[in-house]
């Protein structure tokens, strides 16, 4: 028998030892999937506690299905998709994200920045999380009547438009069964912008029917 392999077998027995005595064990497994979120207040928990955020309950909803994922929130209260598209190349390096969703866009709307600007910065964030070789879920957002119609229909169609050009699924608008229902001002805070705790399980069931299909 060769010394390099009593060298070797040498080394198992020792690894095996160690296992069993608790002086050493294997690394841990990395997660099978990374889901990095890049969105404004409506992902940050804004003016709510602490893990009622529709970001908080997706984690729990994918424990309870078992999907082997981690999420990563990157959100930041008063984004607007020019500072998402700033701050994503980082991100992207840094977190390795298998899937992104792109939640951004109404800040914009907020001060009067230019559509067009909006939906380039939309597109480039998408584009650069598919050359990253991530999964984009693009989240889209509707504004209210006192927008004006015409301005709120070529802001409501700009995601629309980039979902199609990078062939991504979208989410038509979070604040569906929240903003446009009857008794919507019992969803939100005092502000009338941002949702309260009740609104965040509605949110996630806008989202997990696009995001779910992704993940297995």
């Amino acid at each position: 028998m060769s010394s390099s392999f009593i060298g070797r077998r040498h080394f198992i027995a020792l690894g095996a030892a160690a296992a069993l005595t608790g002086l050493w064990s294997p690394p841990a497994r990395a997660a099978a999937a990374t889901i990095l979120i890049v969105g404004d207040s409506l992902s940050a928990e804004y003016g709510i506690e602490r893990g009622s955020g529709w970001v908080a309950l997706l984690e729990r909803r994918l424990a309870r299905e078992r999907i082997d994922a981690r999420i990563v929130n990157a959100s930041v209260s008063g984004e607007t998709t020019s500072g998402g598209r700033s701050r994503l190349p980082a991100l992207l390096k840094k977190h390795r994200p298998t899937h992104v969703l792109i939640e951004l866009g109404g800040n914009d709307a907020l001060r009067g920045l230019p559509i067009a600007q909006t939906q380039a910065n939309l597109d480039a964030m998408t584009q650069a999380a598919q050359q990253a070789g991530a999964k984009v879920v693009l989240i889209g957002m509707q504004l209210p009547p006192n927008y004006g119609g015409s301005y709120a229909r070529s802001f409501e169609a700009i995601y629309r438009a980039v979902a199609d050009d990078r062939r991504v699924p979208l989410v038509p608008f979070l604040l569906k069964n929240v903003a446009d229902v009857p008794n919507a001002v019992d969803f939100f805070q005092p502000d009338r912008i941002h949702p309260r705790a009740e609104a965040q399980p509605l949110m996630l069931d806008n989202v997990w029917p696009i995001l779910k299909p992704l993940l297995r």
